[in-house]
């Protein structure tokens, strides 16, 4: 997500901002069906006595005013449309997933925790009979959300609602029918024209979602429609601005307070180096200054996304995330909003954080001040338990309370910018300062470093994996002996996976390189000797030498993503035919308690 930091002059003209922007008036959606649970629409209070006229705000300035949110996960996405197509009720699966039935309380707690945004992603295809041509949403689902939305404003919380997941007609946009990539589109519009309709003269705290992380190569999945994958790259990116832009035209032609309200663009995959990408565009607006780019962010997911590394904090992993966030500002610079609509260090549903989520969590929530990204939390009933309507960790619960809008609102915006600086640079100077010499070589510019990249079939053991060198991006335990490349050569390397009880086969792993393509250019790597467990272990086929990045020798040991060689591998001996991009094949469940390897590195 992107959005660029704004300066206020003071205070009073902020808070002046904030009156004139919670002036809503009284909500009126259309009518709902008459159900126990079912909320009256918003009401008027004596502050919101103003009638909401025009939105007077860009959407450099609503991000601010959108604070810190959280998203309402794994709930009104969950999918079960096949179900709907017997006859089931599409609201039932609600909870298919785990999650409790969303209640006024549960969102209530969520704003006193310190959230000011609630994103509601919603799978509207769980209500609609699309394969029969029928793209009517099923009333109970709207009115479903459209009672959950109110939850959200009666806590005086911004909403976003979007299409998310929604199952696998995404995939048709990519067909090599185009009778199914416009059906396709005959969805999609349809779909908005229903939702942004029931929405229309919903207050401007609403902002509606063009699509979630599908946009993008979601529309070219062979797995999910059998013709799809039609679509070249530079073609998804024209798909994308001409999805957005059909997003933008319908909602904007339903008029009401659509006319202008601030609408949430989809990046390519939701991913920031896609996005940022030129080939990129954000669609044209009818209304001034209301598009805001949506983005997500998971780096490392080794880290936020899985169990096997347990520690984040090297200053590599700082500056890879501060740089990663700085690209955004190409969007707020442009005068775009920024909302990054997902972050996380995921707990499996568990309230216990992992550990290092503080600071993982407290850098890039100063990176966010710093250029006025609005970050909403992705959560499952983990960190914010929904049923007691808190956060049971005392460290990140404070964390979040102390970024609300509210406990911002007495500091200027220069103030909220000066205090992010800081922290960053305080945090990258105690990792440098912490920094120990795991595996005895310290990552450097001009240091070429080898060592294993191991991450187990189960995910539960890893070790440095990806082109980056990094001995702290691993799980606590695991022991490394690596070596430091200083020409021509033979070189060992070791892992030492016993205090972690080992490794369950292998998901990935491969000898890298660190610097070796830029400091020794033009070299290959031969495997003289290869020991699992103390015993040699014969290979399985022969290695060749490559380099994804530019930067990193490597040598693929197993990758289930890479199944054969290219057609010109690298060599130090052999013949083309003899290359094989999956040399070690251990047992799936096989313990792997060490791994070591001597190789040679040579000139060509």
């Amino acid at each position: 997500m992107n959005r660029r930091y704004i300066g206020y002059a003071a205070v009073g003209c902020l808070a002046a901002m904030i009156a004139a922007f919670s002036s809503c008036g009284t909500a009126q959606p259309a009518a709902q069906t008459e159900t126990a649970e079912t909320t009256a629409p918003v009401t008027q209070s004596a502050s919101q006595a103003a009638p909401e006229e025009k939105n007077e705000l860009t959407a450099l300035e609503v991000t601010k005013l959108m604070g810190n949110g959280i998203n309402l996960g794994n709930t009104m996405e969950a999918y079960n449309h096949k179900a709907y197509l017997s006859g089931t009720d599409p609201t039932s699966f609600e909870g298919l997933w785990g999650m409790p039935r969303t209640t006024q309380e549960m969102i209530d707690g969520m704003k006193a925790a310190g959230f000011d945004t609630l994103r509601v992603p919603v799978a509207w295809t769980n209500g609609m009979n699309y394969e029969s041509g029928d793209y009517t949403i099923d009333e109970r689902l709207l009115a479903r959300v459209e009672e959950i939305v109110n939850y959200a404003l009666k806590a005086d919380m911004y909403v976003i609602v979007n299409d998310h997941w929604d199952g696998d007609w995404w995939a048709m946009f990519g067909s090599a029918s185009e009778d199914t990539s416009g059906k396709a589109m005959d969805i999609y519009t349809s779909m908005w024209t229903q939702v942004a309709g029931r929405f229309r003269d919903y207050p401007y705290k609403l902002v509606l979602e063009s699509a979630n992380e599908e946009l993008g190569d979601g529309l070219n999945n062979k797995e999910y429609w059998e013709d799809s994958g039609a679509l070249s790259a530079d073609e998804v990116y024209d798909k994308i601005y001409e999805i957005n832009s059909e997003f933008v035209k319908t909602v904007r032609a339903s008029g009401g307070k659509n006319a202008d309200r601030f609408l949430l663009i989809a990046g390519y995959n939701t991913d920031i180096d896609h996005t940022v990408d030129d080939r990129y565009k954000m669609p044209e607006d009818t209304a001034e200054n209301k598009l805001i780019i949506s983005v997500h962010y998971y780096s490392p997911w080794d880290y936020c996304g899985t169990k096997a590394v347990d520690q984040w904090g090297s200053p590599l992993q700082y500056k890879e995330q501060n740089e990663m966030l700085a690209k955004l500002t190409k969007f707020t610079e442009k005068g775009y909003g920024v909302i990054i609509g997902e972050y996380g260090v995921l707990t499996d549903g568990m309230p216990t954080p992992k550990p290092d989520t503080d600071i993982y969590f407290t850098n890039f929530l100063n990176n966010c001040d710093l250029y006025n990204y609005c970050p909403l939390l992705w959560d499952c009933n983990g960190l914010y338990r929904r049923r007691e309507g808190k956060i049971y960790d005392e460290t990140v619960a404070k964390l979040f309370l102390d970024r609300s809008f509210s406990a911002q609102s007495s500091l200027t915006d220069e103030q909220i910018k000066e205090n992010a600086e800081k922290g960053m640079a305080d945090a990258l100077e105690a990792a440098e300062a912490r920094m120990s010499d795991e595996g005895g070589i310290p990552a450097a510019d001009d240091t070429a470093v080898a060592w294993i990249m191991y991450q187990s079939g189960d995910y539960s053991v890893s070790y440095s994996v990806g082109d980056i060198y990094d001995p702290t991006n691993k799980t606590v335990g695991v022991k490394a002996t690596n070596a430091l490349i200083t020409g021509d050569g033979e070189y060992t390397v070791k892992l030492d996976m016993t205090d972690v009880g080992g490794g369950k086969g292998v998901n990935f792993s491969a000898l890298g390189i660190y610097n070796g393509e830029t400091l020794f250019p033009d070299h290959v790597i031969a495997i003289k000797s290869f020991r699992v467990n103390g015993e040699e272990t014969v290979l399985d086929g022969k290695e060749y030498t490559c380099s994804d990045d530019g930067k990193c020798t490597r040598v693929n040991l197993y990758n289930q993503w890479v199944t054969k060689a290219p057609d010109d591998p690298r060599m130090a001996d052999g013949t083309a035919d003899e290359a094989s991009a999956q040399i070690w094949k251990p047992g799936k469940n096989e313990k792997i308690y060490t791994v070591e390897m001597t190789f040679t590195f040579t000139a060509v």
